[in-house]
């Protein structure tokens, strides 16, 4: 696929290198992320308006968080695109959702930055908790973070 050059999402090799980024600078690259979403989802479909809707929540997780070593899971998962575009899979990007291409959710088997597979909704709380929990019998204090929606509280395990 042609893809246009951009001016910040190609040089994006994994988070930290979206933390020396200044407030203007990270809104071209939610631009740029944006039209990168719309032009591969358009061509290998994909679900497109829930990864609109958190791009700026993405970017600023990575920003402020430390993945891999802080875990970052997504609820529901289909969320998680702009995530792989600042993990290290961008030029991997366009092969999302195609046979032996990029999974459309989160997959360990991808990248270290990906802590569970996921797929669907409400499971996000529970796992975080699971991994917290592992996290701090380890002594190790990074964080688990759950993005989950108001779709996902709808499924019941959120309340588990």
């Amino acid at each position: 696929m042609g893809v246009p050059a951009t001016q910040f999402l190609d040089n994006i090799t994994g988070p930290a290198d979206i933390k020396g980024l200044s407030y203007d600078e990270l809104a071209v690259l939610c631009s740029e992320i944006r039209e990168r979403l719309i032009g591969v989802t358009s061509i290998n479909g994909g679900h497109l308006a829930s990864n609109l809707g958190v791009v700026e929540l993405t970017v600023a997780l990575h920003r402020v968080f430390d993945s891999p070593k802080d875990q970052i899971v997504f609820d529901v998962g289909h969320q998680c695109y702009t995530h792989k575009l600042l993990t290290g899979r961008i030029n991997e990007f366009d092969t999302l959702r195609t046979k032996d291409g990029l999974s459309g959710f989160p997959k360990p088997s991808e990248s270290e930055h990906d802590p569970v597979i996921c797929g669907h909704s409400s499971t996000s709380i529970s796992v975080c908790c699971g991994l917290a929990n592992a996290k701090k019998l380890k002594g190790d204090e990074h964080f688990v973070v759950a993005v989950i929606g108001d779709g996902a509280f709808t499924g019941g395990m959120a309340y588990e």
